[in-house]
C-alpha cells in the first residue's frame, strides 16, 4: 500500500477552508468520506492501521478538552499553521499514542511532534501573511476535542478507518 494511517483530532471549525485548500493543491487527498478531517490536529503519524485496541486505549486516556486557534505562525520549514491553545490535551494525546505504539517513531523521524493545524506552505504565491488575511474571518476559533480518528491517507482513498470518544466515561467504544 501507498498510504498510512494517522491518529488525529477533526477541527471542524477549519474544516471548510482546508479542505477548499487541499483541493486547490491536490485534489487526490480530498476525500469523499463526510466523516474525515482534512482540518485536523495530528496525534500520531504513522499509526497502525490495525491498530484499533490502541486507538482506543489513547482515547479513553484523555478527557474532552476546550482550546482556541488564534494565531498564524511558520515553521522553519514553511509549514503554515494554526497551534492550539493550550496544547496540553494535545500533548496528552500524542504521549499516551506514544505509550500505546512504542515502536512507532513520530512522523518517520523528520521532526518531533508539535501540536499544530496545517494550513499551507510558503512558496510561490504562498506567504505567511496571505494566509493569514486568508483564514482571518475564521479566527479566533473556540473549538473542543471530543473524538479521536483512525484515518486512511492515500490518493484518492482517504477516509476515516474509526472513530472514538474521548474519556474514560465514553468507554474508547469506536463510533464507526
Amino acid at each position: 500500500m501507498s498510504g498510512h494511517a494517522v491518529l488525529l483530532v477533526g477541527v471542524p471549525e477549519l474544516e471548510g477552508w482546508v479542505r477548499a485548500r487541499t483541493a486547490e493543491q491536490d485534489a487526490t487527498y480530498v476525500s469523499r468520506d463526510p466523516r474525515f478531517a482534512h482540518a485536523h490536529i495530528t496525534v500520531l503519524a504513522p499509526f497502525p492501521p490495525d491498530g484499533f485496541a490502541q486507538a482506543a486505549a489513547v482515547a479513553s486516556a484523555v478527557e474532552p478538552f476546550d482550546y482556541a486557534l488564534t494565531c498564524v505562525r511558520s515553521f522553519p520549514n514553511g509549514v503554515i499553521y494554526l497551534p492550539p491553545s493550550p496544547e496540553d490535551g494535545f500533548r496528552a494525546l500524542t504521549d499516551a499514542a506514544r505509550r500505546a505504539v512504542p515502536e512507532v517513531v513520530p512522523y518517520w523521524g523528520w521532526f518531533d511532534p508539535v501540536p499544530h493545524l496545517t494550513l499551507d506552505r510558503i512558496g510561490w504565491g504562498v506567504t505567511e501573511q496571505g494566509t493569514r488575511a486568508s483564514v482571518a474571518g475564521l479566527l479566533p476559533a473556540s473549538c473542543r476535542a471530543e473524538e479521536l480518528l483512525l484515518t486512511w491517507w492515500e490518493p484518492d482513498a482517504c477516509r476515516v478507518l474509526a472513530r472514538y470518544r474521548l474519556g474514560r466515561r465514553a468507554a474508547a467504544a469506536a463510533l464507526g
